[in-house]
């Protein structure tokens, strides 16, 4: 019996592995099973879905994105946490192909994700909240506004050059800020 765990364990890394050379945006099952030497129905005995998939793919960043979101979290700066929660989230979107995909899914295959997920969007809105109480942020900004912001730098970077990232970035910064009274 533990050689047939053992060896479930392997095709579940080798089909990992394959899957991870492909673009999360266009995988099909049939495709990573083909190319990791096993049979389509291993392949959905693991991952019943190309979601469960991008899940499993994305399992380390989407640790990555609750580690920084207490970081952000336990930071004495309101404003600083902000921004340090923006460019990580900035940055793991660019790293992880799928993991934007994770965070926006309103069906999730594991409890792991759904507990993670959960505990990173309210992380996010009390780290936004604690930024506008200290007056870091405009008042009128949302958990939604900044993730949609987020969603289109990365969609700006991937379009143009990785060099415009921190330019893209201070300018979201830059606009977050509440206006100077007059």
């Amino acid at each position: 019996m533990s050689a047939l765990r053992s060896d479930a364990a392997r095709s579940r890394a080798r089909i990992l592995e394959v899957a991870r050379t492909h673009d999360r945006a266009a995988l099909r099952l049939n495709d990573v099973a083909r190319d990791a030497g096993v049979g389509v129905g291993t392949v959905y005995r693991h991952f019943p879905t190309i979601h469960a998939l991008v899940e499993a793919l994305s399992a380390e960043t989407l640790d990555e994105m609750l580690a920084t979101s207490r970081r952000a979290a336990a930071d004495p700066d309101p404003g600083a946490g902000l921004a340090l929660y923006l460019r990580s989230a900035l940055a793991l979107q660019l790293e992880d192909g799928g993991l934007q995909a994770v965070l926006l899914s309103p069906e999730d295959e594991a409890e792991s994700v759904r507990t993670a997920k959960r505990e990173i969007f309210e992380t996010f809105a009390s780290v936004l909240e604690a930024a506008r109480g200290a007056g870091a942020v405009r008042a009128d900004l949302t958990v939604d506004h900044l993730a949609h912001l987020v969603c289109g730098i990365e969609h700006a970077v991937r379009l143009g050059s990785p060099d415009d990232r921190s330019l893209l970035v201070q300018v979201l910064l830059d606009g977050l800020r509440p206006a100077p009274s007059r």
